[in-house]
Protein backbone atom coordinates (compact mmCIF):
# COMPACT_ATOMS: atom_id res chain seq x y z
CA UNK A 1 0.00 0.00 0.00
CA UNK A 2 2.81 2.40 0.82
CA UNK A 3 4.42 1.77 -2.57
CA UNK A 4 1.13 2.47 -4.31
CA UNK A 5 0.71 5.72 -2.34
CA UNK A 6 4.28 6.74 -3.19
CA UNK A 7 3.75 6.04 -6.88
CA UNK A 8 0.52 8.03 -6.76
CA UNK A 9 2.27 11.00 -5.14
CA UNK A 10 5.04 10.89 -7.72
CA UNK A 11 2.47 10.75 -10.51
CA UNK A 12 0.64 13.78 -9.06
CA UNK A 13 3.96 15.63 -8.77
CA UNK A 14 4.82 14.90 -12.40
CA UNK A 15 1.38 16.08 -13.50
CA UNK A 16 1.79 19.31 -11.54
CA UNK A 17 5.21 19.89 -13.09
CA UNK A 18 3.83 19.21 -16.58
CA UNK A 19 1.01 21.69 -15.99
CA UNK A 20 3.15 24.52 -14.64
CA UNK A 21 6.37 24.09 -16.63
CA UNK A 22 5.08 25.87 -19.75
CA UNK A 23 3.55 28.90 -17.97
CA UNK A 24 6.73 29.26 -15.95
CA UNK A 25 9.00 28.84 -18.97
CA UNK A 26 7.11 31.05 -21.40
CA UNK A 27 5.45 33.63 -19.11
CA UNK A 28 7.13 34.03 -15.72
CA UNK A 29 10.73 33.68 -16.88
CA UNK A 30 10.37 36.25 -19.73
CA UNK A 31 8.64 38.66 -17.35
CA UNK A 32 11.42 38.18 -14.82
CA UNK A 33 14.00 38.79 -17.57
CA UNK A 34 12.26 42.05 -18.53
CA UNK A 35 12.26 43.11 -14.89
CA UNK A 36 15.98 42.44 -14.55
CA UNK A 37 16.79 44.17 -17.86
CA UNK A 38 14.88 47.25 -16.73
CA UNK A 39 17.52 47.89 -14.06
CA UNK A 40 20.38 47.88 -16.57
CA UNK A 41 21.18 50.87 -18.74
CA UNK A 42 22.14 51.45 -22.36
CA UNK A 43 24.50 54.06 -23.72
CA UNK A 44 25.47 54.45 -27.39
CA UNK A 45 23.98 51.07 -28.16
CA UNK A 46 26.00 49.27 -25.50
CA UNK A 47 24.18 47.55 -22.64
CA UNK A 48 25.77 48.06 -19.22
CA UNK A 49 25.01 45.30 -16.73
CA UNK A 50 24.96 47.67 -13.76
CA UNK A 51 21.88 47.91 -11.58
CA UNK A 52 20.37 51.38 -11.67
CA UNK A 53 17.04 53.19 -11.55
CA UNK A 54 17.89 55.63 -14.31
CA UNK A 55 15.38 54.10 -16.73
CA UNK A 56 12.50 54.66 -14.32
CA UNK A 57 13.81 58.11 -13.45
CA UNK A 58 13.85 58.96 -17.13
CA UNK A 59 10.24 57.87 -17.49
CA UNK A 60 9.02 60.07 -14.62
CA UNK A 61 11.22 63.09 -15.37
CA UNK A 62 11.23 63.27 -19.17
CA UNK A 63 8.44 65.59 -20.40
CA UNK A 64 7.51 63.20 -23.22
CA UNK A 65 6.82 59.79 -21.77
CA UNK A 66 4.50 60.45 -18.83
CA UNK A 67 1.99 62.59 -20.79
CA UNK A 68 1.86 59.97 -23.55
CA UNK A 69 1.34 57.27 -20.92
CA UNK A 70 -1.62 59.07 -19.30
CA UNK A 71 -3.08 59.94 -22.70
CA UNK A 72 -2.85 56.30 -23.74
CA UNK A 73 -4.57 55.15 -20.53
CA UNK A 74 -7.42 57.61 -21.09
CA UNK A 75 -7.68 56.55 -24.72
CA UNK A 76 -7.91 52.86 -23.78
CA UNK A 77 -10.53 53.61 -21.12
CA UNK A 78 -12.56 55.37 -23.81
CA UNK A 79 -12.12 52.40 -26.15
CA UNK A 80 -13.28 50.01 -23.43
CA UNK A 81 -16.27 52.21 -22.60
CA UNK A 82 -17.33 52.54 -26.23
CA UNK A 83 -16.84 48.82 -26.88
CA UNK A 84 -19.00 47.90 -23.90
CA UNK A 85 -21.56 50.58 -24.77
CA UNK A 86 -21.96 49.32 -28.32
CA UNK A 87 -21.42 45.68 -27.47
CA UNK A 88 -23.99 45.37 -24.69
CA UNK A 89 -27.05 45.93 -26.95
CA UNK A 90 -25.65 43.42 -29.44
CA UNK A 91 -25.09 40.83 -26.70
CA UNK A 92 -28.55 41.53 -25.25
CA UNK A 93 -30.14 41.09 -28.67
CA UNK A 94 -28.31 37.81 -29.26
CA UNK A 95 -29.10 36.47 -25.78
CA UNK A 96 -32.79 37.22 -26.30
CA UNK A 97 -33.02 35.17 -29.47
CA UNK A 98 -34.15 31.55 -29.53
CA UNK A 99 -33.15 28.51 -31.53
CA UNK A 100 -30.11 28.02 -33.72
CA UNK A 101 -30.33 31.51 -35.22
CA UNK A 102 -28.75 32.92 -32.06
CA UNK A 103 -25.62 30.81 -32.40
CA UNK A 104 -25.38 31.41 -36.15
CA UNK A 105 -25.43 35.19 -35.63
CA UNK A 106 -22.92 34.85 -32.80
CA UNK A 107 -20.56 32.93 -35.06
CA UNK A 108 -20.99 35.54 -37.82
CA UNK A 109 -20.11 38.25 -35.33
CA UNK A 110 -16.95 36.37 -34.35
CA UNK A 111 -15.85 35.77 -37.96
CA UNK A 112 -13.77 39.01 -38.04
CA UNK A 113 -11.62 37.56 -35.25
CA UNK A 114 -10.45 34.91 -37.72
CA UNK A 115 -9.28 37.52 -40.24
CA UNK A 116 -5.79 38.97 -40.39
CA UNK A 117 -5.36 41.93 -38.06
CA UNK A 118 -3.49 43.89 -40.73
CA UNK A 119 -6.24 43.33 -43.30
CA UNK A 120 -8.84 44.65 -40.86
CA UNK A 121 -6.77 47.77 -40.19
CA UNK A 122 -6.33 48.43 -43.90
CA UNK A 123 -10.08 48.00 -44.33
CA UNK A 124 -10.70 50.64 -41.69
CA UNK A 125 -8.22 52.95 -43.41
CA UNK A 126 -10.04 52.39 -46.70
CA UNK A 127 -13.25 53.56 -45.05
CA UNK A 128 -11.91 56.51 -43.06
CA UNK A 129 -9.03 57.72 -45.26
CA UNK A 130 -8.95 60.88 -47.34
CA UNK A 131 -10.02 58.86 -50.36
CA UNK A 132 -12.14 56.50 -48.28
CA UNK A 133 -15.77 55.59 -48.70
CA UNK A 134 -17.04 58.12 -46.15
CA UNK A 135 -15.18 61.08 -47.62
CA UNK A 136 -16.15 60.14 -51.17
CA UNK A 137 -19.80 59.90 -50.19
CA UNK A 138 -19.70 63.26 -48.39
CA UNK A 139 -17.93 64.91 -51.33
CA UNK A 140 -20.43 63.42 -53.78
CA UNK A 141 -23.36 64.67 -51.69
CA UNK A 142 -21.88 68.16 -51.54
CA UNK A 143 -21.83 68.29 -47.74
CA UNK A 144 -18.07 68.97 -47.71
CA UNK A 145 -15.71 70.66 -50.16
CA UNK A 146 -12.56 68.78 -49.21
CA UNK A 147 -11.84 65.43 -47.53
CA UNK A 148 -12.17 65.34 -43.77
CA UNK A 149 -9.07 64.50 -41.73
CA UNK A 150 -10.84 64.17 -38.40
CA UNK A 151 -10.81 60.37 -38.47
CA UNK A 152 -7.43 59.67 -40.03
CA UNK A 153 -3.87 59.78 -38.68
CA UNK A 154 -4.69 61.08 -35.21
CA UNK A 155 -5.95 59.80 -31.86
CA UNK A 156 -9.53 59.91 -33.11
CA UNK A 157 -8.60 57.37 -35.77
CA UNK A 158 -6.91 55.18 -33.15
CA UNK A 159 -9.95 55.41 -30.90
CA UNK A 160 -12.38 54.47 -33.67
CA UNK A 161 -10.19 51.71 -35.13
CA UNK A 162 -9.55 50.05 -31.78
CA UNK A 163 -13.23 50.23 -30.88
CA UNK A 164 -14.28 48.58 -34.14
CA UNK A 165 -11.61 45.89 -33.82
CA UNK A 166 -12.27 45.07 -30.17
CA UNK A 167 -16.08 45.15 -29.99
CA UNK A 168 -16.33 41.35 -30.49
CA UNK A 169 -14.13 40.86 -27.43
CA UNK A 170 -16.66 42.89 -25.43
CA UNK A 171 -19.75 41.18 -26.83
CA UNK A 172 -18.73 37.63 -25.95
CA UNK A 173 -18.27 38.03 -22.14
CA UNK A 174 -21.48 40.04 -21.87
CA UNK A 175 -23.36 37.46 -23.94
CA UNK A 176 -22.12 34.62 -21.73
CA UNK A 177 -23.14 36.57 -18.62
CA UNK A 178 -26.62 37.16 -20.01
CA UNK A 179 -26.93 33.51 -20.99
CA UNK A 180 -26.28 32.42 -17.40
CA UNK A 181 -29.25 34.37 -16.02
CA UNK A 182 -31.91 31.80 -15.03
CA UNK A 183 -35.09 32.10 -17.03
CA UNK A 184 -37.07 31.50 -13.84
CA UNK A 185 -35.98 34.89 -12.48
CA UNK A 186 -37.33 36.66 -15.56
CA UNK A 187 -40.58 34.73 -15.33
CA UNK A 188 -40.88 35.56 -11.62
CA UNK A 189 -40.32 39.24 -12.35
CA UNK A 190 -43.06 39.19 -14.98
CA UNK A 191 -45.43 37.33 -12.65
CA UNK A 192 -44.92 40.03 -10.03
CA UNK A 193 -46.10 42.64 -12.50
CA UNK A 194 -42.76 44.17 -13.47
CA UNK A 195 -42.50 45.78 -16.88
CA UNK A 196 -39.77 44.87 -19.36
CA UNK A 197 -37.81 47.96 -18.34
CA UNK A 198 -38.14 47.18 -14.64
CA UNK A 199 -37.06 43.58 -15.23
CA UNK A 200 -34.04 44.77 -17.14
CA UNK A 201 -33.00 47.37 -14.55
CA UNK A 202 -33.68 45.18 -11.49
CA UNK A 203 -32.73 41.70 -12.71
CA UNK A 204 -30.91 41.53 -16.02
CA UNK A 205 -28.54 44.48 -15.67
CA UNK A 206 -27.30 43.70 -12.12
CA UNK A 207 -26.74 40.03 -12.96
CA UNK A 208 -24.89 40.90 -16.17
CA UNK A 209 -22.52 43.37 -14.52
CA UNK A 210 -19.80 40.74 -13.85
CA UNK A 211 -19.64 39.97 -17.57
CA UNK A 212 -19.70 43.67 -18.36
CA UNK A 213 -16.78 44.30 -15.99
CA UNK A 214 -14.89 41.41 -17.57
CA UNK A 215 -15.56 42.80 -21.05
CA UNK A 216 -14.39 46.28 -20.03
CA UNK A 217 -11.20 44.88 -18.51
CA UNK A 218 -10.55 42.58 -21.45
CA UNK A 219 -10.87 45.35 -24.02
CA UNK A 220 -8.77 47.77 -21.95
CA UNK A 221 -5.92 45.26 -21.63
CA UNK A 222 -5.98 44.47 -25.34
CA UNK A 223 -6.09 48.14 -26.30
CA UNK A 224 -3.31 49.36 -24.03
CA UNK A 225 -0.90 46.73 -25.33
CA UNK A 226 -1.65 47.38 -29.00
CA UNK A 227 1.03 49.18 -31.00
CA UNK A 228 0.17 48.05 -34.53
CA UNK A 229 -3.15 49.89 -34.81
CA UNK A 230 -1.74 53.26 -33.65
CA UNK A 231 1.22 52.68 -35.96
CA UNK A 232 -0.99 52.22 -39.01
CA UNK A 233 -3.83 54.69 -38.40
CA UNK A 234 -2.44 57.11 -35.82
CA UNK A 235 0.27 58.93 -37.73
CA UNK A 236 2.44 61.43 -35.87
CA UNK A 237 -0.52 62.83 -33.93
CA UNK A 238 -1.65 59.41 -32.74
CA UNK A 239 1.44 58.41 -30.79
CA UNK A 240 0.70 56.00 -27.96
CA UNK A 241 2.66 54.31 -25.18
CA UNK A 242 2.74 51.03 -27.07
CA UNK A 243 4.46 52.74 -30.01
CA UNK A 244 7.07 54.17 -27.65
CA UNK A 245 7.85 50.69 -26.31
CA UNK A 246 8.00 49.32 -29.85
CA UNK A 247 10.40 52.08 -30.91
CA UNK A 248 12.76 51.34 -28.00
CA UNK A 249 13.14 47.74 -29.14
CA UNK A 250 12.85 48.31 -32.88
CA UNK A 251 14.62 51.57 -33.79
CA UNK A 252 16.35 52.96 -30.70
CA UNK A 253 17.79 49.56 -29.65
CA UNK A 254 17.48 50.66 -26.05
CA UNK A 255 16.30 47.34 -24.63
CA UNK A 256 16.82 48.29 -21.01
CA UNK A 257 14.60 51.38 -21.26
CA UNK A 258 12.10 49.44 -23.32
CA UNK A 259 12.06 46.76 -20.63
CA UNK A 260 11.40 49.40 -17.97
CA UNK A 261 8.48 50.78 -19.99
CA UNK A 262 7.20 47.22 -20.46
CA UNK A 263 7.32 46.64 -16.70
CA UNK A 264 5.31 49.82 -16.14
CA UNK A 265 2.78 48.67 -18.73
CA UNK A 266 2.62 45.22 -17.12
CA UNK A 267 1.89 46.83 -13.74
CA UNK A 268 -1.00 48.78 -15.30
CA UNK A 269 -2.36 45.59 -16.87
CA UNK A 270 -2.14 43.69 -13.57
CA UNK A 271 -3.88 46.54 -11.72
CA UNK A 272 -6.61 46.62 -14.39
CA UNK A 273 -7.17 42.86 -14.15
CA UNK A 274 -7.32 42.92 -10.36
CA UNK A 275 -9.67 45.93 -10.37
CA UNK A 276 -11.89 44.32 -13.00
CA UNK A 277 -11.99 41.06 -11.04
CA UNK A 278 -12.97 42.83 -7.83
CA UNK A 279 -15.55 44.93 -9.63
CA UNK A 280 -17.04 41.79 -11.14
CA UNK A 281 -17.14 40.03 -7.77
CA UNK A 282 -18.70 43.06 -6.13
CA UNK A 283 -21.31 43.34 -8.85
CA UNK A 284 -22.06 39.63 -8.55
CA UNK A 285 -22.59 39.85 -4.79
CA UNK A 286 -24.82 42.91 -5.12
CA UNK A 287 -26.77 41.50 -8.05
CA UNK A 288 -27.31 38.04 -6.57
CA UNK A 289 -31.01 37.64 -5.76
CA UNK A 290 -31.95 37.02 -2.15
Amino acid sequence: MMEVATISRHRDLLRAIAVFVFPVAFILIPLAAFLVYSFFWTEHGALHYVLTLRNYQRFFTDPIFLPVFWRTCVLCLEVAGLSVGFGYPVAYFLAGMKGGTKHVLLMLMLVPLLMSYVIKIYSIRAILGSNGIINRALLWSGLIDEPLTFFVFNLNAVLLALTVLLIPFAVLPIFLSLERIPRSLLDASADLGASSRQTFMSVILPLSLPGTAAAFTFVFVLAIGDFLTPQMVGGQSGFTFGRIIYSQFGTAFNWSFGAALSVILAIVVIVAIVAGSRAGQGAMSKGRPT
